[in-house]
């Protein structure tokens, strides 16, 4: 038996990924739950449930739990993370009784949010759970010195919101979160297409196009790409041709909140570690900052050097994962 197991959750909006002191990711799978509402079981959950978004007859409803950042949906939240946590079980090969769990939270969430994701990892029979604020745990993920005393920089643009941090001594100094991220622009891009071509798309296709031809930077060689979406005039399906120019003008404005919000951390920035800044710049984790063009854009915009963390998509669970020892460590002095 495996008792007192040790795993870092990254509750992201638009995946979960779980890490173990043992064997490093050992779960990376979309937060989506497929329930039968006529019985309320769950069908699926994880990539097969995203296989079913927008394909499943009436009784079956995928569901995102999750929703910037924070539990939308408490129950179903809770229902994901124990299906979850028993993959992840079988992954180990070994039974998981009473876990220590590190998660992380959106640094602007409020205690209610905290509060509702602490008793959904403690309704899977967690030990004990520590919560840790989000932009904490990508620097660590970032291999960035958070311990020591200069300013550790940290953009994480995840699914549901954007975080930036600096770090320094292990705490925040400044932070902001603005709830525009990767679901935003993929609602953008829906209804670019909707208003421009009358042409109905879903969020999957939504997302392969920012994936495809997403541009942060306006300067870029254009290109284009083929999509099919229903036709709102003849309700027949249509094939059209998009290009990249047109995707970066529909995601513009959550690219101008994002930099709003690091322009915004970067003033409240003690004066003593804005030359850290300057030195060692920022560093880009999450699922956002894998927009092409990302890192060269906000280079330019903020004149500071920006660097792209080792394993953008894994920071945040790779960090909350190695904060499981920091916590031991300090559990341990205290006593």
């Amino acid at each position: 038996m495996f008792s007192n197991a040790e795993i870092g959750i990254d509750l992201g909006t638009a995946n979960i990924l779980v890490y173990s002191k043992t064997k490093g990711i050992v779960l990376n799978e979309p937060s989506v739950v497929a329930i039968d509402i006529e019985t309320k079981k769950v069908v699926a959950v994880g990539a097969e449930a995203k296989e079913m978004v927008g394909k499943t007859p009436k009784n079956i409803v995928p569901i995102r739990p999750l929703r910037d950042g924070v539990i939308a949906d408490y129950d179903v939240t809770a229902q994901m993370l124990r299906e979850l946590l028993k993959k992840v079980s079988k992954t180990l090969g070994m039974s998981m009784r009473k876990p220590t769990v590190v998660v992380c939270t959106p640094s602007g969430s409020t205690t209610v949010e905290r509060r509702a994701i602490h008793n959904a990892v403690t309704s899977y029979g967690a030990k004990h759970v520590h919560l840790i604020e989000e932009p904490v745990a990508a620097a660590i993920g970032a291999d960035l010195p958070v311990d020591e005393p200069i300013a550790n920089v940290v953009v994480d643009i995840g699914g549901g919101t954007s975080e930036v941090g600096i770090i320094s001594f292990g705490g925040v100094v400044s932070c902001n979160s603005v709830r525009t991220a990767g679901d935003k622009m993929d609602d953008e891009i829906i209804q670019h297409i909707r208003k421009t071509y009358n042409i109905l798309i879903g969020e999957r296709t939504a997302e392969n196009i920012k994936m495809e031809i997403g541009y942060a930077h306006p300067n870029h060689k254009e290109v284009t790409m083929d999509i099919r979406g229903r036709d709102m005039v003849t309700g027949l399906p249509k094939t059209i041709e998009i290009t990249s120019t047109e995707i970066y003008n529909a995601i513009k404005e959550s690219l101008e909140q994002i930099l709003e919000a690091i322009r915004a951390t970067l003033e409240d920035c003690p004066p003593e570690l804005s030359g850290d800044i300057v030195d060692h710049g920022i560093v880009l984790t999450g699922g956002g900052a894998l927009l092409n063009g990302m890192q060269e854009w906000l280079a330019n915009e903020i004149s500071v050097p920006v660097h792209m963390a080792p394993n953008p998509l894994e920071s945040v669970a790779i960090g909350t994962g190695r904060a499981i020892k920091m916590i031991t460590k300090l559990q341990k002095a205290a006593k």
